[in-house]
């Protein structure tokens, strides 16, 4: 198949690229402005949309309009591109992310559950409300709301490796607020999927099976690199550090991926215990 992708040099789609590149696709490298990258004149089977300024960040006014505008706006302009191509591509696949949700506490959250409250949320969902203009032209969309990506080069997790193998790890406030992740190969391998995959359609929640209190993953990453993670990240002082953006850090999103799983995706690290050491050994 011919795949464009944006955001192909980011964390998740380095790894994408590499995993189609030898399932012997062709990929096309979109730039920042992918709409206008998009190859006039090669017939593509399908768009992949990773591309989106950086949401770790502190949330400015003006770093909120440019995360806001390279999803709402980036996707319309790639959708409106896709539009004037002579042949269409067949699907397109658009990240989203689950802040979509808001903060659902201990609220079980499969692809069925509503939007919640508050800026990712509101950016996911004119976010996810752009890709699916695509369908009017007869392209097939999924929307993949990924979770924390586990993966050894990059991330969040990457952030968190050092100050945890040195013992200085931390759960964050009380720690009950569950996290939804999964392991960067299963996102790639779910990619390509719902890529590959003509039933496969809608939201999908890009997230393991298996969502954990933040406790739980704390306790489980420090076993992981074999160190004790005695301490406590406060609330009001993540917030001092981070500003708005650290309330991110504890929304409750208890999500499953019901519709992957109905669609026939195996994943193959289901348990976070076994994703943790296949990223830190």
């Amino acid at each position: 198949m011919q795949i464009a992708i944006s955001g192909a040099g980011g964390f998740v789609g380095r790894r994408l690229v590499e995993a189609l590149e030898t399932g012997k696709h062709s990929v096309t490298r979109l730039g920042r402005d992918a709409a206008k990258d998009l190859p006039p004149h090669t017939h593509l089977d399908a768009v992949v949309h990773l591309a989106g300024e950086p949401v770790s960040q502190r949330w400015t006014v003006a770093a909120k309009q440019r995360i806001r505008d390279s999803r709402v706006i980036g996707t319309r302009n790639l959708v409106r591109g896709m539009a004037e191509l002579k042949t269409p591509p067949r699907v397109l696949v658009c990240a989203s992310a689950t802040g979509f949700y808001g903060d659902r506490g201990e609220q079980m959250l499969d692809e069925s559950a509503g939007a919640g409250d508050g800026f990712l949320s509101d950016v996911c969902r004119g976010w996810e409300e752009e890709a699916d203009k695509a369908t009017a032209f007869g392209v097939r969309v999924v929307k993949i709301r990924f979770g924390l990506v586990l993966g050894r080069d990059g991330g969040a997790l990457g952030k968190m490796l050092l100050p945890f193998r040195l013992g200085l790890g931390a759960r964050l406030g009380d720690g009950s607020q569950w996290m939804s992740w999964i392991h960067l190969d299963d996102l790639t391998a779910m990619i390509q999927f719902a890529v590959e995959q003509d039933a496969a359609r809608g939201a999908w929640n890009g997230v393991a099976p298996n969502p954990v209190t933040n406790v739980e993953f704390t306790r489980q990453l420090a076993a992981a690199v074999h160190r004790p993670a005695w301490f406590v990240a406060p609330q009001f002082l993540m917030k001092l550090g981070a500003g708005e953006m650290a309330q991110m850090l504890f929304d409750s999103q208890r999500c499953v991926p019901a519709a992957p799983l109905a669609a026939g995706f195996a994943f193959r690290y289901p348990e976070l215990g076994a994703a943790l050491r296949a990223v830190v050994s």
